[in-house]
């Protein structure tokens, strides 16, 4: 451990590993709303937040279960798909709440081409908000439809071995090699539920 009159202790939230404090003070130098995306084992969160001196200030926020309770996901809650869903339901939220643009926050999620972040980051944008990323950081249309899955889960059929790697989605009434139409299915609910089409 480091030792010695110049040791500093880094701050709590960094200790944990939750924050990154030199980029947060870089995205609120920006003065510009923050598109939170926060991921865990099970759960994708997207929200969209307004640093101010007494703290932040979340003005629209989504969370991947919603798909579930609300739009009949039947899906998993953290891949791909879910994610753009996410992102999407978010970004007309804000949109709803007079925000137009917005910088990404992954906090101290990896940056990976093509990761969930950045599924989200898309939806956040196909709604119409605006945030600079560049293209190439997306994943593809397919793999945001849920293709890859289809894909695989028909390779697992095949081996007869879909029920042990699908159980939740055919619990859920959902055959995986179907994720596409289910996506496309989802999507246009929540956008006529926003008044889109």
């Amino acid at each position: 451990m480091a030792r010695g009159p110049k040791y500093k202790v880094p701050r709590r939230r960094r200790r944990e590993g939750k924050t990154n404090y030199y980029k947060r003070y870089k995205m609120i130098l920006s003065g510009k709303p923050r598109f939170v995306v926060r991921k865990t084992l099970n759960y994708i969160w997207a929200q969209v937040v307004i640093a101010k001196p007494q703290g932040d200030i979340v003005v629209a926020a989504a969370h991947s279960n919603e798909l579930v309770k609300k739009y009949g996901w039947k899906g998993g809650t953290a891949n791909t798909p879910a994610a753009y869903l996410t992102g999407l339901l978010a970004g007309l939220r804000a949109l709803q709440k007079g925000v137009r643009e917005a910088i990404l926050d992954i906090g101290l999620h990896r940056p990976t081409r093509g990761g969930i972040v950045f599924a989200v980051a898309k939806g956040g944008i196909d709604a119409g908000l605006k945030i600079p990323v560049g293209e190439e950081m997306f994943p593809s249309e397919d793999r945001i439809r849920g293709v890859h899955i289809a894909i695989w889960s028909k390779m697992l059929r095949e081996k007869g071995l879909v029920e042990r790697y699908f159980s939740r989605y055919l619990s859920r009434g959902l055959n995986p090699e179907e994720l596409p139409a289910h996506f496309d299915e989802v999507k246009k609910k929540i956008l006529l539920d926003y008044g889109g089409g």
